[in-house]
């Protein structure tokens, strides 16, 4: 959290405020065996409504499809750090659970040792659609005993946004492609130096920014620091975390670089929790913002009925890939994660929002939805489609980047690790520790977190 005195309190307050109104309204999904209770990640922006429309959508039809079968709506309005929160709280009671949720893959495999959430093999063996899903993202929802807890709803790519206005007004090509870190500072400079008023540079930092800091920010890097044939964060081999690692400190340098240099927004704008709906709301429509290093999903903001409406963004935005740290092969980095549906442990109607999920992935609905939400397919049927690569400008950009993207070790201790990480960036950020102390402390809480399963490179 940002580093006020007040806010830890007001976190703990809100938390405990949201589960008493959760267990006071009978929010349990046990309460009709006709209701799905479906819970999800409702936007911060008021004017966001991708998921809620698209929802509504399947919600009608599912009622439709079943007779006399309800849907209801939960939605958790939070930032990323604090759905989290919210969501484990509502999985722990058979009051408050819903029957199907919403569960970032870096998230699932820590539930799923936590038992909150149900294996859906049983489910899926009867699913013919089931062997149109990618393997890599079927992986993502898979625990360490082999059983499927989720179905992936999309993946996403990362990479750099530029803003063509802010480049053309800092004498910057408009085809901008940097090959190595320093290219990319070397543009933020420039932009710094000759559009003032602009933020040359974003990169996601600190524990309010939460998952995008680690992935969007530090992970973004650290996977460029070495020949990407291997992990930089975890030994498959031996089966522990990376301490001490030259990349390490070379991701947090670049991060230090960034705000020390005043590159980027300032500290209290990265500190707040919803600078990233500022980022997609504000900053880059208005062209406040000359680099971004940022996600696939973008547009979903800027789509017709989104109340961002930006239908020129293709032509005053650029893109490009990250470069790896030096150059070298293979020469461009980015991050996969993606979303799932995941039905709890107690949940009262566990057959009826297996059932949901059907209606919601057909090819049609699944289309759909990766259009809504400048999502990547994960169905092969809708990746074949050519109404579904040249449905959006971007698409096909992104989903090139599959090919040569990471997927984060999604162990049950990585949220752990990953706030480690967060809390190593702030403090390079705010200035408060060197990078080899934030180093140290990073290597000491990885040591905690994962009971001593690390190895030192």
């Amino acid at each position: 959290m940002p580093v006020r005195p007040t806010a830890v309190s007001i976190l703990a307050l809100s938390l405990v405020t949201a589960a008493a109104s959760l267990t006071a309204c009978g929010s349990g999904s046990g309460s009709s065996p006709d209701t799905v209770k479906i819970s999800f990640k409702q936007s911060t922006d008021n004017s966001v409504k991708v998921m809620d429309t698209y929802l509504a959508d399947i919600k009608k039809q599912f009622e439709k499809e079943y007779p006399g079968k309800k849907v209801e709506l939960v939605p958790i309005k939070a930032p990323d750090s604090e759905y989290y929160t919210k969501l484990q709280q509502m999985l722990r009671s058979p009051r408050t659970a819903p029957d199907l949720v919403y569960e970032d893959t870096f998230l699932i495999n820590s539930d799923i040792t936590s038992g909150y959430l149900k294996p859906l093999d049983p489910y899926l063996a009867k699913w013919k659609d089931w062997g149109q899903f990618i393997d890599t993202a079927k992986s993502a929802a898979r625990g360490e005993d082999g059983k499927t807890y989720g179905v992936p709803d999309g993946t996403d790519t990362r990479g750099l946004w530029f803003d063509k206005r802010v480049f053309r007004k800092a004498g910057l090509p408009e085809d901008w492609q940097p090959t190595n870190w320093d290219d990319v500072l070397a543009a933020a400079r420039t932009i710094k130096k000759k559009a003032p008023g602009v933020t040359p540079l974003n990169v996601y930092t600190g524990k309010p920014a939460g998952e995008a800091a680690t992935m969007q920010g530090l992970e973004m890097l650290l996977y460029g620091t070495n020949d990407g044939t291997s992990d930089p964060l975890y030994d498959s081999g031996s089966k522990k975390w990376i301490a001490g690692s030259q990349g390490f400190k070379d991701a947090l340098s670049f991060v230090e670089t960034v705000y020390k240099e005043k590159l980027g927004p300032d500290v209290s704008d990265a500190l707040d929790p919803n600078f990233g709906t500022a980022v997609r709301g504000e900053l880059l429509p208005q062209g406040k913002l000359g680099i971004d290093l940022d996600g696939s999903w973008l547009p979903q903001d800027w789509n017709q009925g989104s109340g961002h409406e930006w239908p020129d963004w293709s032509k005053q935005l650029g893109l490009a890939y990250m470069p790896t740290q030096h150059g070298q092969a293979p020469g461009k980095v980015s991050m996969s994660g993606g979303w799932t549906w995941a039905i709890p442990a107690k949940a009262g109607n566990p057959d009826l929002a297996f059932d949901f999920v059907k209606t919601m992935q057909t090819k049609a609905n699944a289309q759909k939805w990766y259009i809504a939400n400048s999502g990547i397919a994960v169905r092969k049927d809708v990746a074949d489609d050519p109404s579904y690569t040249s449905a959006q400008p971007g698409i096909k950009f992104f989903t090139d980047l599959v090919s040569s993207t990471h997927y984060r070790p999604a162990y049950p201790a990585y949220p752990k690790v990953s706030t480690a990480i967060q809390e190593a960036m702030e403090s390079v950020t705010t200035g408060d520790a060197s990078v080899d102390k934030a180093a140290g402390q990073y290597d000491t809480t990885l040591k905690d977190v994962t009971g001593d399963q690390v190895v030192t490179q």
